[in-house]
């Protein structure tokens, strides 16, 4: 059995799971989340805490146990706490603006890039070159900051272009020229 699926999640107050035989449920303060399970896994839910088991012992199902589990606990975090991404846009005239639940971008191409938010995700744009990713949904949050990172990647000569917040870009020395 998997260490990670053996461990019981701790449900926190104020938040109600409900636990069908495909799916678990966590509703909480910062929305609701529905997880689908893998087939084979079976949750439990006693004195507070969810357990995650093996609807029957067979080697098939064991890779499943641990993931499951995690994303049930990513899903309770979730409606709880809530998940963050922080991007840096670096670069003479890059910015971006949010206006209503479009970011739009100026990152050195011929035209502006406009980025449609999606539901469940708010987008924070702090001094025109910091923008903060939130929600509740994990996954989703760590999408939508990769496809924002996406728009420009970080150039490895110049250093410009979208990156997450704190990653170390490896800086390539460009063409040596006449001397």
């Amino acid at each position: 059995m998997s260490r990670i699926g053996k461990k019981p999640i701790a449900i926190p107050k104020g938040v109600t799971v409900t636990v069908a035989p495909d799916a678990v449920e966590v509703q909480g303060p910062k929305g609701k989340l529905r997880q689908v399970l893998p087939p084979g896994i079976v949750f439990s839910q006693a004195d507070g805490q969810l357990v995650a088991t093996l609807a029957r012992e067979e080697a098939s199902l064991k890779k499943y146990h641990g993931l499951a589990r995690s994303l049930v606990a990513n899903a309770v975090a979730g409606v709880t706490d809530g998940f963050k991404k922080e991007l840096d846009i670096v670069g003479v005239g890059y910015r971006a603006e949010l206006k209503g639940k479009q970011v739009h971008f100026a990152l050195g191409y011929s035209h502006p890039v406009v980025f449609d938010v999606p539901t469940g995700i708010d987008v924070v744009v702090d001094k025109m070159t910091h923008i903060v990713v939130t929600g509740a949904d994990r996954q989703l949050v760590g999408q939508v900051a990769a496809n924002i990172r996406r728009l420009r990647k970080p150039d490895p000569y110049k250093q410009k272009g979208v990156r997450y917040t704190g990653e170390v870009l490896k800086k390539k020395v460009g063409k040596t020229g006449a001397k």
